[in-house]
């Protein structure tokens, strides 16, 4: 139980309500900054503004998915109010304070290492990384199924990047019927793919292989999928660029050549919030609770 623990929740989208259930749940006091237009009643729950007093007690900051921008804004769908971390507010809390998101920006990172506050991106975790790439996995097929006037059942099917969200896509593919092929860059990839029962290949062979291909669904965070490669694929084609923004598709080509192309980052919390937050609540709580047991061992 997290009794006497104090969480603070700054802004953020659906997936948040799981983590006050869990919070909640486990006997915490729980903070909610940016949260003006929620219309839940949570028992036991504290409204508050963005302040230094407000974070003095603290001992865990959970953000967004993306911490905040390169300015230090948090995005809050439940409030019109604007929200940003300064370093005030950073330098306000405890030494012992965490602070939790999906991915943070130099920003963030910059400002927790001055101040020696523990910094955890949650989404740079393998077992996160593997529970939100089914939730990906769904979002990428609804997508191409409602861009497209084929069935993914028959269809030649392209993944590129064989890790966490890769793998669980082209398994998804395959499952539909899909004639699957993916693009690996070492040889141990190649291997697992071939024995996975998909038609691996090398990305330095990209361009031949996208000659007859229908969907491509990209993971690479970099630009691979540029206008030379575009220039050789189908006009029926689709593109589903998975990975995180700018994506590793050269969009504004794929556009000129009539190709549609669409950048998806961030579909567990689009396709499947509830998912999605309990994956972030029963995450984080668990490295919560992990501390508070081993804090209280050493006392």
């Amino acid at each position: 139980m997290l009794t006497g623990f104090q969480v603070t929740l700054i802004g953020g989208d659906a997936r948040q309500l799981e983590v006050i259930y869990k919070c909640s749940e486990l006997d915490a006091s729980v903070i909610l900054i940016g949260f003006d237009n929620l219309q839940n009643q949570f028992s036991g729950i504290t409204r508050a503004t963005l302040s230094p007093e407000t974070l003095e007690g603290t001992d865990a900051v959970i953000l967004p998915a993306v911490g905040t921008d390169d300015e230090g804004y948090v995005e809050s769908i439940f409030t019109a109010s604007e929200l940003r971390l300064t370093e005030e507010h950073i330098q306000a809390l405890p030494k012992h304070c965490k602070i939790f998101t999906g991915m943070a920006k130099p920003y963030l990172r910059n400002l927790c290492t001055k101040h020696s506050i523990q910094l955890i991106e949650l989404f740079d975790r393998d077992d996160v990384a593997i529970y939100n790439s089914i939730p990906t996995a769904e979002g990428a097929l609804m997508m191409a199924i409602q861009n497209t006037d084929f069935t993914i059942h028959g269809s030649q099917s392209m993944v590129l990047g064989f890790g966490r969200t890769g793998i669980t896509v082209a398994r998804s593919l395959q499952g539909l019927g899909a004639n699957v092929k993916v693009g690996v860059n070492k040889p141990e990839y190649y291997a697992r793919a071939w024995e996975m029962g998909f038609t691996p290949f090398y990305t330095s062979d990209l361009y031949a292989q996208v000659a007859n291909i229908d969907l491509l669904f990209n993971t690479i965070p970099s630009m691979i999928v540029t206008a030379q490669i575009i220039a050789n694929i189908p006009h029926r084609a689709v593109i589903i660029d998975l990975a995180s923004k700018p994506g590793g598709t050269d969009f504004r080509f794929a556009e000129r050549r009539g190709i549609k192309a669409m950048l998806a980052p961030g579909l567990p919390g689009i396709v499947a919030p509830k998912t999605a937050g309990r994956i972030i609540a029963d995450t984080l709580s668990g490295i919560i609770l992990d501390d508070l047991a081993q804090r209280r061992s050493t006392e």
